[in-house]
């Protein structure tokens, strides 16, 4: 049997350009929750207030008698305070295990080796949760007002609430950013995904409890910043336009979730490290 030369030969494929291995995890990891039917059982519940707000605006738009259910800019506020439930379950759901299971695997050396570096596995990392959330959020609430429009038949709603599309990103952008970055700060604290789980409904549970001990001492809503979830309520309330829950300035809330995603950073720059290989 003859042997063939295996000495050096140059690599005769494509070469991907530079900074862009963070989609191969990206598209990866969403791959694999797709492939999960629990998960896809848990995206199709959170389906189901947007369709039940569409039927509302069908009634709404083709029957005078119930226009009291006719819809406004509180409409949407409403509809994304009401995905806040999914938006908790998928974040737990999707995010626990994508930096945690690396690490139990000790897989993050592998990944970490040139030319992929930190930044563009954190970014994978992310865009895999954050696809998922802006699915839930910003997706149906878009739909939402073009559905408002196609059965209305005119931009009359629309030209009144222009302000919508920019509050609708806004807000559900933020909040992704938040959930996205808090939840891959406590997925690299840990080698259990489970126990991740554990401490971001901890940490949620635990903040807005810790809001409303202090509000029922103090009967005042200026401590909102404490909660995570009360932070991510008022700018939604602000951005809408629509009457604050929280009497917290609008800076403090901001400056709060700049808080919470600068000490995620920290987390993710001290936690994700891995052996460079020199060659």
């Amino acid at each position: 049997m003859p042997i063939h030369d295996q000495s050096y030969r140059r690599y005769g494929g494509e070469r991907a350009p530079q900074g862009r291995a963070w989609t191969v995890i990206a598209s990866a990891g969403i791959k694999n929750m797709l492939g999960k039917r629990k998960f896809l059982g848990l995206l199709l519940i959170a389906w189901l207030p947007f369709v039940v707000r569409a039927v509302m605006m069908y009634f709404a738009t083709n029957f005078p008698q119930m226009s009291m259910i006719a819809p406004s800019a509180e409409t949407f506020r409403q509809f994304l305070d009401q995905q806040g439930i999914w938006t908790f379950f998928i974040t737990i759901f999707t995010g626990a295990g994508l930096i945690a299971n690396d690490m139990r695997a000790n897989a993050l050396q592998i990944y970490l080796s040139k030319p992929l570096g930190r930044l563009e596995y954190i970014a994978g990392k992310f865009a895999v949760l954050a696809f998922f959330l802006l699915l839930v959020t910003w997706l149906p609430a878009t739909m939402l007002l073009v559905i408002q429009v196609v059965f209305a038949g005119n931009l009359t709603f629309l030209s009144s609430n222009l302000f919508l599309i920019p509050a609708i990103l806004v807000a559900t952008g933020v909040e992704t950013i938040v959930l996205c970055m808090v939840m891959l700060a406590l997925s690299s604290l840990s080698k259990s995904a489970r126990f991740v789980g554990i401490m971001y409904a901890g940490m949620v549970l635990f903040t807005h409890a810790l809001y409303g001990v202090v509000y029922a001492v103090t009967r005042k809503t200026t401590f909102s910043w404490m909660s995570l979830q009360g932070n991510l309520q008022h700018l939604g309330d602000v951005v809408f336009r629509v009457e604050p829950r929280y009497d917290t300035p609008a800076w403090v809330t901001v400056l709060a979730l700049a808080a919470i995603v600068g000490a995620a950073a920290f987390v993710l720059e001290r936690r994700v490290r891995g052996v460079e290989v020199v060659t």
